[in-house]
């Protein structure tokens, strides 16, 4: 096996690890927090509007760490730094 089937099955692998490791934790994250948004609109409905904006913006802060994930894993398979290293030797 050479370097350049090395580099590219780890960065595979790597990616793989990335993105299931980066979604599960967010989607338990944003899980637990629609749980605990419904639970305060039931105690108070009144105040519903604005725990729903205060959800919606923590939502889009839990689900910035999949998309930064996301984003690592698909520079792993198709921008890896280490491609140009390898290839050129």
């Amino acid at each position: 096996m050479d370097s350049a089937t090395l580099v590219s099955l780890v960065s595979i692998a790597v990616s793989g690890i990335t993105i299931a490791i980066g979604s599960i934790g967010p989607a338990l994250g944003e899980g637990r927090a629609l749980a605990q948004a419904l639970s305060a609109m039931a105690q108070q409905p009144d105040e519903a509007q604005q725990i729903t904006r205060t959800l919606f913006v923590g939502l889009a802060m839990v689900e910035s760490t999949a998309i930064y994930c996301f984003v690592v894993s698909i520079i792993l398979i198709f921008a890896n730094p280490f491609w140009r290293y390898f290839l050129a030797q």
